[in-house]
């Protein structure tokens, strides 16, 4: 059983603890595979890693590795699973959720990644892929409504991250009615949640919503 880390997003860098617990999951440092949120975003020129967040946060930490590959639209869909599946690390980043969810579809990578015994991470979108369920709001002017989305389903839970709306609103209007049906973990900025070994554990502000019951959870990492 591989480990997950569920992040909802770090303004500067990983806290200290974090760093720790990431220092002693990722031994294999072989190649890190980046899976975009944005995967038609790109401008005509090469990646730059400097420019993606959740690289420098590695970095950072001091988590350098042999190889990177960044997937979007711009590499083949063979040539994406296979780095998947030669993977030490696979990140789901950060972005637009539902494109990203249509991009893992479309290029079949939900089961290679599910099949990976790399350390899978997501930070806000790619969080949200992780998970079993989310949910996205979609909002008009005349209308607001809720879409529950598929993720691909490391761990039996649903995830929301750091989120700009009416929080509360949210909460009870959305997520409530979701969390009788599964568990909800609610996130805020600079926390995250850790699956090693079925066991979960957080940093940061993390909330569990269950049976429309609302809990900060104590930081365990």
């Amino acid at each position: 059983m591989s480990t997950h880390y569920y992040f909802s997003w770090f303004n500067h860098f990983f806290p200290e603890k974090l760093v720790h617990c990431l220092q002693e999951d990722i031994q294999d440092r072989k190649s890190l595979v980046m899976i975009s949120a944005d995967p038609s975003g790109y401008k005509d020129e090469p990646i730059n890693m400097d420019d993606i967040s959740e690289w420098t946060w590695l970095n950072q930490a001091n988590i350098i590795f042999d190889e990177y590959h960044f997937i979007d639209y711009r590499m083949q869909k063979e040539d994406a699973q296979r780095s998947i599946q030669n993977a030490s690390v696979i990140f789901l980043c950060g972005g637009y959720p539902v494109l990203q969810n249509e991009f893992l579809a479309e290029y079949e990578l939900s089961d290679v990644i599910k099949n990976s015994n790399a350390v899978i991470m997501g930070a806000s979108a790619g969080a949200l892929n992780m998970a079993v369920k989310w949910l996205s709001l979609n909002k008009t002017d005349e209308v607001e409504a809720s879409t529950i989305y598929d993720g691909i389903g490391f761990d039996h839970f649903a995830y929301e991250s750091h989120s700009q709306r009416d929080y509360a609103t949210f909460v009870q209007g959305y997520l409530f009615p979701l969390s009788e049906e599964i568990d909800v973990y609610a996130a805020e900025q600079e926390s995250a949640i850790r699956v090693k070994n079925g066991k979960i554990e957080t940093t940061g502000p993390v909330y569990l919503i269950s049976h429309s019951k609302i809990q900060k959870l104590v930081e365990t990492l």
